[in-house]
């Protein structure tokens, strides 16, 4: 089989990776160059991993006002790549639906702090028309005028109705997806 069925649930991994950039107030920005959104899923067993090339955030988070911060996340289906071959097979309405459901977002509803630099990002996640409500750990760290943040969560594929028809047969391509990120963040205030 193809390595094309998993890179769907990296698409699902992708727009949960935007519940990670807890970032500052004011000029908030994503800087896409030093930010990656990973998924990696099991295909017949063996770890497949694949990357979103184009997502987008808009943040409004400041640690001291927690209740009034917010984070929304893009992520262009259409940029899901595991392989050339499975490239191919991405945009198809049996995986990611480009045509129709070009774009997939979270939204977030609440953030609460966990530690001095452990959050938990509650949201709902938006993929092929399918929404679901999630709750993402990010870790922020500081290094100048930059602020990273980066975590991991697993969603289910299925429940976004990625790899549709012969490929709903878990035992192909896993249901469980592990959505990975770092995301390079300016703009945001001392932690």
């Amino acid at each position: 089989m193809s390595l094309r069925p998993t890179s769907l649930p990296l698409i699902c991994g992708l727009a949960l990776s935007g519940l990670m950039p807890l970032a500052a107030q004011a000029q908030q920005q994503l800087v896409p160059a030093q930010s990656e959104i990973a998924f990696v899923s099991r295909q017949m067993g063996v770890p497949v991993e694949g990357k979103f090339k184009s997502f987008s955030a808009q943040l409004a988070f400041d640690p001291a006002k927690l209740a009034t911060s917010k984070i929304a996340f893009t992520v262009d289906t259409g940029s899901a790549s595991i392989s050339r071959e499975a490239d191919a097979e991405l945009p198809k309405a049996t995986w990611f639906n480009v045509a129709q459901f070009p774009k997939a977002t979270f939204t977030s509803s609440s953030i609460k702090r966990i530690d001095a630099t452990k959050y938990e990002v509650a949201g709902k996640l938006s993929i092929k028309g399918a929404s679901s409500d999630v709750v993402v750990p990010v870790t922020l760290a500081q290094n100048g005028a930059t602020t990273t943040a980066t975590g991991a969560f697993p969603i289910k594929r299925l429940a976004f109705r990625i790899g549709e028809k012969e490929w709903a047969d878990t035992s192909m391509v896993a249901d469980e997806v592990q959505v990975k990120f770092k995301l390079a963040l300016t703009g945001v205030g001392k932690l």
